[in-house]
């Protein structure tokens, strides 16, 4: 088992971002609820708490009692983890008297401390809290200020135990990537085993040993997820994965046939299935998003279970979850784990009686690509964007109908095709076009038309929790524009989004 740090989460936006950069590392790290620490976690290297929403002054502030490691692992606390220390210690933590939230420098920096080794003088930090430590514990060590915020950093003294005020994790912090290493590898000794060929030979071995002779199957959807998964099994146990791919007559243009290519190519044992006529029957007559997601949902959990019994004696349902799904089913404040359903297989375990086996679950986005790499899988699967579950039926606003989705396709074609002959697909997070239940007037010639309303929509993110629009030059917007209007004979009008998340969302539904 890898060397690991524990991440408690007591509710921080951040802290997410806390473990990403531990990883970052090559370090292997879990993040637990406060309420929901594991009692034995094997080869523990060290512990961070993370920040928080509340005050450490309130009646009903999370609280852990930090004796199980403290002197026994090296323990950071981020700003709230901080004040927590302080508190429980008898130490004073107020409400500030400005507002501790933005951009600050740290002026002073004893740098004897481990923590703070090859920081500089004037760093600039982000603070983010109405919180602060007024006094320190009598064997609490100040280590570094900022001009407002004098005990920005602690060490408590006979222990490798600190604390800081500011957050590390985020990159406005200038050297927290610094501060970040000098924790978790000098302090706490980690050996930064944690690559992806590792991964790989840990996980292809733990699959043999759980899964045996049995048989598996996996419901792909083309993206990058459950293909990783997909390959990873497949190196364990070979023909006894079953993949299958259904097409709910809602992908791109050509996209089923091009990636069951791909599968068949990279040696899956795949079969595809033509279900397009079922999902546009269950879309008949729906108008709500909602109403349309459920639709979808439901028909993929009944064209799945039925082509997945003609597989005989299928032990386990293989699923593309990775680590924010799990982290999000877990509430910080709740008294148990609720696990979320996913968007193409939500209810199967349920329906189907499997066993479940999740490969990706330990793993943030950014890694699986990486894993995906070492697996030898395909760029143009390993670098798509993100595409929804219910694919084009909620890029469609109104009623989805096999004309309307012909349409959208040769839209999307147009524009994602020229985002590659540009070279900017690679730099666009995400990118899709969105047929509006609009038409507008036109003239085409000497002719007066009367059609569709397309959006296009590109944007830039990191994890999809918030995005801003691209930017995209003016003159491939208007080669696109021309491009679609003049071979797509059913739009007439192209308009660009450019509201951001928030307060918008990325889909239109």
């Amino acid at each position: 088992m890898s060397e690991q740090i524990l991440i408690i989460d007591f509710g921080s936006q951040y802290t997410q971002l806390i473990a990403r950069r531990v990883r970052e590392l090559n370090v292997y790290c879990e993040i637990h609820p406060f309420n929901h620490i594991p009692d034995n976690i094997p080869n523990l290297k060290g512990v961070i708490l993370s920040g928080g929403p509340c005050s450490v002054r309130d009646a009903e502030a999370p609280a852990i009692d930090l004796s199980q490691f403290r002197g026994k692992v090296p323990v950071l606390g981020i700003c709230y983890g901080a004040q927590l220390m302080v508190h429980q210690n008898k130490g004073n933590v107020m409400p500030s008297e400005i507002r501790e939230y933005g951009r600050a420098r740290l002026h002073k920096i004893d740098q004897h401390p481990e923590l703070l080794k090859e920081m500089t003088i004037d760093t600039q930090v982000w603070m983010s809290h109405g919180d602060t430590i007024l006094e320190l514990p009598a064997n609490f060590k100040n280590i570094a200020s900022t001009e407002d915020v004098e005990h920005a950093a602690f060490k408590i003294e006979g222990e490798e135990t600190y604390g800081i005020q500011f957050h590390p994790e985020v990159t406005h912090t200038e050297e927290g990537k610094t501060l970040l290493r000098n924790f978790v590898v000098h302090i706490c000794g980690c050996s930064q085993d944690w690559t992806p060929d590792i991964f790989v030979e840990s996980t292809v071995a733990w699959l043999k040993e759980k899964l045996g002779n049995d048989k598996v199957v996996l419901g792909l959807s083309g993206g990058v997820d459950s293909s990783v998964a997909a390959m990873l099994i497949h190196r364990a146990i070979g023909k006894n994965l079953h993949c299958i791919f259904v097409d709910n007559g809602l992908l791109r243009k050509n996209e089923f046939e091009e990636v069951l290519h791909s599968y068949r190519h990279m040696g899956l044992n795949v079969k595809g299935v033509d279900a397009k006529d079922a999902f546009y029957a269950a879309l008949k007559g729906k108008i709500d998003p909602e109403d349309k997601r459920k639709a979808i949902g439901k028909t993929f959990i009944e064209i799945f279970d039925q082509e997945a019994h003609k597989i005989k004696d299928v032990k386990w349902l293989a699923q593309g979850t990775i680590y924010p799904d799990v982290i999000e089913s877990v509430s910080v404040n709740g008294p148990s784990a609720t696990i979320k359903s996913h968007h193409n297989v939500g209810g199967l375990p349920e329906k189907m009686h499997l066993k479940v086996v999740e490969p990706l679950n330990t793993l943030f986005k950014d890694e699986v690509r990486r894993v995906g790499k070492t697996l030898e899988i395909p760029d143009e699967i390993l670098g798509r964007h993100p595409f929804p579950g219910p694919g084009l039926g909620i890029r469609i606003i109104g009623e989805v109908t096999p004309e309307k989705i012909r349409v959208l396709q040769e839209v999307d074609h147009y524009f994602i095709s020229g985002l590659k002959e540009r070279g900017l697909y690679d730099k666009v997070w995400q990118a899709l076009a969105v047929l509006l239940p609009i038409q507008s007037v036109g003239v085409m010639g000497d002719e007066r038309t009367y059609e569709n309303v397309v959006a296009l929509r590109a944007v830039g993110s990191v994890d999809g929790m918030t995005a801003d629009w691209s930017q995209l030059p003016y003159d491939f917007l208007a080669d696109i524009s021309n491009k679609i209007i003049n071979n797509v004979k059913e739009v007439n009008r192209i308009v660009y989004d450019i509201s951001s998340k928030p307060p918008a969302t990325i889909e239109w539904e």
